[in-house]
Parts: C-alpha cells; structure tokens; sequence
C-alpha cells in the first residue's frame, strides 16, 4: 500500500490532521520493520517472470529489471541468480539466469530483484563448510554461520536493512581463499533471532549490542582481532561497537558498505519511496523518533569521523537513494589519513559489490591484507 492511498482513505474517515500522522507511523514503520521480501528504495519493483529458457530469463521492462549487475531474484516460492541484461524490447528485458538456488522460477510468477544473491548457507551455496553457532546477545541466543579459516582475525559480517545473514555471502569467497574465519551473525528481530521488547528494530542503536556480543564470540573462541563488515545499518552498528564496545582494542578494522551515517535521512528516503508528499517527510522521522527514542545526535555520534581511530574502507556511490552518498563522501574526506573511499557509480543501496564486484573485491583484498 502506498503512503498517498493510505492517507486519503484516512482523511476521509478521521481528518487530515490524523490521517497526516497516520502516514507518518506507516513510513516510520517501513524503515523499523524491514523485511527481506519488502523493496527499501524502489530499485526492487515487482516483476512479473514473462519467460524462462535455458540460462535466460524475461522479464517485465522497467528501470528496476535493467538495474546492473549480478542480482537476486526472489519471489513467494523461489529464488535465482541473474546477471547481465542480454536482450531488450518494449515490454521485457532477458537476463541471464545463473542459477535457481531453491524453488521453481516459472512464467507469471510475480518476483524482485534484490542485492542479496544468495537465500540458502554456505555449503549450498558456495561449497563451503560451516557450523552452526549461537551467540549469546542480551536478548537470547542469535544464530550465526561460522565459516573456519586459518588466521587469528576474524571477520564479522553484519548484513544491513531489508537483507539477512546470507546477504554477505556474496564476499565470502574471497574471505575465503584469504583465509579469514567469518562469523556470520544475525541480530534481534531476524529470522529465528528473538524479539526486541517493542517489535521493531532501532536503525542500529540497539542492535549493536548483539553485534559486541559476537566480537565476544569470537574472541572466546580464539579470535585476537576482528574485522567489523557491515552493509546499511549494519555499517552504523560496526561503528557503534568500534566506540564503545569494551573489547573495542580487539577491533582493528571496518568495512563500510553503503553505511547510514544519518538515520533522519534514510527514514526520509523510504517514506518519499513510498509517495509521502515531501511536506509530510518530516512527520516520519517524528515517529521514528518517537517510537525508538532516537535523536538527532543518537548513531551520528559514532559516525563522527573526529573519533575514528581506525583504519576504514568504506564503499558507496553516488546512485545510492536511501543512505546519501554525501554523507560517506565529508566522512572520507575530514579523515584521508584512515579511511578508503571506494566508489562504485550507478549502484543502488548495498549493490557495491553486485555492480563491480572485481574491483570492490581488489579493494578489499588490499584493505585487508596489512589487517591479516
């Protein structure tokens, strides 16, 4: 349901005035709730399946099915892979199919593209053994993925809004021949993860705790450093235990990938991707606020790049339209002397690595390795 549709069914009920609040409560909610079968930024429209044959599949036309690069195609009962854009006409686009990882992908199924190519774990996707593992958070036991590696610093994948703990899958092969343990974590209100007390998440100002509490994981395990990855929120998390977590010397490093550094404004961009009038956006981020606690000043504090104190690559791009680029760009610029930018044009939020993934991936390779 769209803002605009939701507000004039209310007007007409109950008023302007409480339908107004009414649409800031739903855009507010769509930012707090995500969900990985729920677009953030319109890039993940629904499309409907017109053809599949072979390694090839039609597509109905439009902006999102000709996004770039290598792409999760999810639908109620299936999920693929697709890659390039192999044909066009006026109605349709061809992508290559890569793989179908579960389901059937048939025609007229309704389906979306999404940055996160992989919906199972890591052995079925990528033929890499793992364990299952519980985290002990505050809230309850957090499942993980742990994928063993032979050196002392791990590295801690964080997946960010609208995503799950497979989204990061998409770099674990080269964590891989790398040789870094990955810690796979999720975090409250995730699948199978319990429940925060009010139901929805806190943009990473709660969440971090469970993230600290898998930097204790892994050094109870043997860990001497860790590498905090996060996407989204996830990226704000990363920042939050690097500030104030006590094992935070344990740290000794962050990627960065399409990091909120400004929580107003991504509440904003999901309200306006939802059609509320650019007039009501500043009610969304009222009652974002107000059902969280959250302030201006709450996530943007560790997100000052005056307290950094260490080394940051941080990947982003000018066509992200939830988390603004901007904000990453006066981050890397007021700290040249710790933090990377690498910039990846025409990605949407979190497709850093969908759009180039060669040269994200040489990024981090030499990101990574002084941190080994």
């Amino acid at each position: 349901m769209r803002i605009r549709v939701a507000a004039t069914v209310a007007a007409s009920c109950v008023g302007a005035g409480a339908a107004a609040v009414a649409a800031g409560r739903y855009a507010s909610g769509l930012a707090l709730r995500p969900r990985p079968d729920v677009s953030l930024d319109g890039s993940g429209e629904s499309l409907t399946v017109h053809e599949v044959t072979g390694d090839r599949v039609t597509l109905t036309r439009s902006l999102a099915s000709a996004r770039p690069g290598l792409l999760g195609l999810t639908g109620a009962h299936c999920h693929a892979a697709v890659g390039d854009v192999l044909a066009t006409s006026p109605d349709s686009v061809t992508r290559r199919l890569e793989r179908v990882q579960y389901g059937t992908l048939e025609p007229g199924a309704r389906v979306r593209l999404t940055p996160q190519v992989y919906a199972v774990d890591p052995r079925e996707a990528l033929g890499l053994e793992y364990s299952d593992d519980r985290v002990e958070g505050e809230l309850g036991p957090l499942p993980a993925w742990f994928v063993p590696g032979a050196r002392a610093t791990w590295v801690i994948a964080v997946h960010g809004l609208g995503t799950t703990r497979e989204h990061p899958m998409a770099v674990l092969p080269l964590l891989y021949r790398l040789k870094f343990p990955v810690l796979h974590v999720s975090y409250r209100n995730d699948p199978g993860a319990p429940k925060s007390p009010d139901g929805i998440g806190h943009l990473g100002d709660t969440e971090w705790r469970d993230v600290d509490a898998a930097v204790r994981h892994a050094v109870r395990y043997g860990a001497e450093h860790v590498v905090l990855y996060g996407w989204s929120t996830g990226a704000s998390m990363a920042l939050r235990v690097a500030d104030h977590s006590p094992l935070r010397e344990k740290v000794s490093g962050l990627v960065l990938d399409s990091p909120v550094l400004d929580w107003q404004a991504v509440v904003r961009a999901v309200a306006r991707d939802r059609g509320m009038p650019q007039a009501l956006l500043p009610l969304a981020t009222r009652a974002a606020a107000g059902r969280t606690g959250l302030h201006a000043e709450r996530l943007t504090g560790s997100a000052d790049p005056a307290r950094l104190r260490l080394p940051v690559l941080l990947a982003h791009g000018p066509g992200d339209t939830v988390s603004p680029y901007r904000a990453s760009l006066e981050f890397a610029r007021r700290r040249p002397d710790l933090v990377t930018l690498h910039t990846v044009p025409g990605a949407g939020h979190q497709e850093m690595w969908n759009v180039a993934p060669e040269g994200y991936e040489e990024a981090l390779r030499r990101f990574l390795t002084p941190l080994m």
